[in-house]
């Protein structure tokens, strides 16, 4: 059977790296794309022509979201994997609960970073449990980790994260019994735009990140428990 992925966010960075890798060994893939200015899917698609779809998505818009679920299912007989890797943070959600708190920001964060992976997957489910994996793969961070946090900003972002990591938990239930499972996995501190300009000041490239978490999803089976695995792209299980 044809191995067929969705990657949200794929425009750039990580979410880049994955839609290559997955290339590069033999999926077809569609890519969501949010930034029709970035060129990048397009040079892939020129190197991918039968392989790469790329499919307009903004995972924080139901609409959107909808419109991409349609056209993927019009050329997808089925899915096996989902990758929820579309993100954001934003520069207001610095300030301590004594600072100015930007509570439309976090909402901002929440919709995508959180309800997006839950719309995509709600929208894709058909199509991911006539799949063999029927495997989703939310990206999440160690921003999640309760018991590991030493933050006192960054509200939004790391509450949002936690959520996804609740939400992956509550999918796996529906997932498990029809053979199908959810692993949530922390990129690391990854060369990426998410403060909106490149940081180079990261030690982990996209493309490093990208191949650590294949590898991991690759080996999924081995994975397979009652509540979703949290794991770095090392392999190294994260507290909850």
């Amino acid at each position: 059977m044809n191995r067929i992925a969705c990657v949200t966010g794929a425009d750039r960075g990580l979410g880049l790296s994955l839609t290559r890798w997955l290339l590069e060994h033999g999926f077809t893939v569609f890519a969501g794309r949010y930034m029709q200015e970035w060129e990048e899917l397009d040079q892939l698609k020129r190197i991918y022509p039968q392989k790469l779809e790329l499919v307009a998505l903004d995972v924080g818009n139901a609409d959107s979201v909808e419109q991409a679920a349609a056209a993927i299912g019009d050329k997808a007989p089925h899915l096996d994997l989902i990758i929820n890797n579309a993100g954001i943070t934003k520069a207001t959600d610095q300030a301590t609960v004594e600072g100015d708190l930007d509570f439309d920001s976090m909402m901002q964060i929440y919709n995508v970073n959180t309800l997006g992976a839950l719309r995509v997957s709600h929208a894709l489910m058909e199509l991911l449990l006539q799949g063999t994996d029927k495997l989703i793969v939310n990206i999440s961070s160690e921003a999640g980790s309760v018991s590991r946090n030493q933050r006192n900003v960054m509200y939004g972002y790391c509450m949002s994260k936690s959520a996804l990591n609740m939400q992956s938990s509550i999918l796996h239930q529906h997932l498990r019994p029809q053979g199908g499972q959810v692993m949530v996995i922390y990129p690391g501190w990854l060369q990426s735009y998410m403060g909106g300009d490149l940081n180079m000041s990261a030690p982990i490239s996209p493309d490093v990140s990208a191949d650590g978490i294949m590898k991991l999803v690759t080996n999924h089976e081995a994975y397979k428990r009652e509540q979703p695995i949290f794991l770095d792209y090392e392999g190294q299980e994260w507290p909850w």
